[in-house]
């Protein structure tokens, strides 16, 4: 324990290299799809006010790690939520700590890398519209401001100060008021909400729209008509066959013959991706504690130029 290695949420967030989480969350993603990682069904303690969640994983090549994160309100941001935690990092050879991080900064950018890979594999091009002006919009802008720098991206959100300020992370960011006029535009939308309640509508999504849905950790994101017209995604099969807090809340109950496909099959070419320009399609994630792994991993790296894989 005394090599334990302590990172704070700027250290933690100064080691996440954008590129390189990239390229470990689609490596996580496709060991999800070709069933070479394990990682259990979240689970969870509620109190009155939020819950604790356990998230633990193993990807080969990049590690052992666990994640504990609370989901909580915030009190000063009403119909927002906070999530704040740990991420563990063990040697998979021999158990010992390695490292533990704010898993805060982790869990938004491993987010955004998932959303960004679904966008990229099967977004047709046109408009990028983020929803949502907290954490995970903020990361999320951060990382298309990295990645795609000149490709314009509007910010929605209730608040337009907090949404000027998101969309100014982005070099060709730009605010707007509305979200129903900014989606019925958009070719791409990244859904980073706390939403209880759908925030998105069937009838605003134009033809060939790939919605990325990331938030909604304590409700729906998207109402029921979105889920039922478009093809589906996720990180991993429990997102439709485990109930919350593990599973998705938009796909409980889904008909025995629809089929939720795995954006890591899609990346290794194993599940086909968008087949029609007019298709809608949809990324729904839970968060995995896979990607929790690719994250600590590269943080762990950049940090001490070792690999914990």
């Amino acid at each position: 324990m005394t090599e334990l290695l302590v990172l704070d949420a700027a250290a933690t967030l100064a080691a996440l290299d954008p590129r390189r989480l990239m390229a470990a969350v689609a490596d996580a993603l496709v060991a999800v799809a070709q069933d070479r990682a394990s990682a259990p069904p979240r689970s969870a303690a509620f109190t009155p006010h939020g819950l604790l969640g356990a998230m633990p994983g193993y990807v080969p090549g990049q590690g052992l790690a666990a994640k504990l994160v609370t989901v909580f309100a915030d009190p000063t941001h009403p119909g927002r939520s906070t999530h704040r935690g740990i991420v563990a990092l063990f040697d998979p050879e021999d158990g010992r700590p390695l490292a533990v991080m704010d898993a805060e900064p982790i869990t938004a950018w491993r987010t955004a890398a998932s959303a960004t890979h679904s966008a990229l594999a099967l977004a047709r091009p046109g408009p990028v519209v983020v929803v949502g002006t907290g954490v995970q919009a903020r990361a999320q802008v951060g990382l298309l401001a990295v990645l795609r720098p000149d490709e314009p991206v509007t910010v929605v959100g209730r608040d337009p100060d907090a949404a000027r300020a998101t969309a100014a992370l982005h070099p060709a960011g730009r605010a707007a008021d509305g979200i129903e006029k900014a989606v019925r535009q958009a070719a791409t939308v990244y859904c980073c909400t706390g939403a209880t309640t759908p925030v998105l509508r069937r009838a605003w999504l134009a033809p060939g729209t790939h919605v990325s849905s990331v938030g909604g950790s304590q409700g729906h994101e998207l109402d029921a008509a979105t889920v039922q017209d478009a093809t589906l995604y996720a990180e991993w099969p429990g997102a439709a066959a485990t109930p919350p807090p593990s599973g998705a809340h938009e796909l409980q109950g889904l008909p025995p013959d629809r089929t939720v496909s795995l954006l890591g099959a899609v990346l290794d070419g194993s599940a086909p991706g968008r087949r029609t320009p007019a298709e809608l399609t949809v990324y729904k994630s839970t968060g995995h504690a896979v990607l929790d792994v690719a994250a600590a991993y590269v943080v762990h790296s950049a940090v001490t130029g070792r690999s914990a894989g």
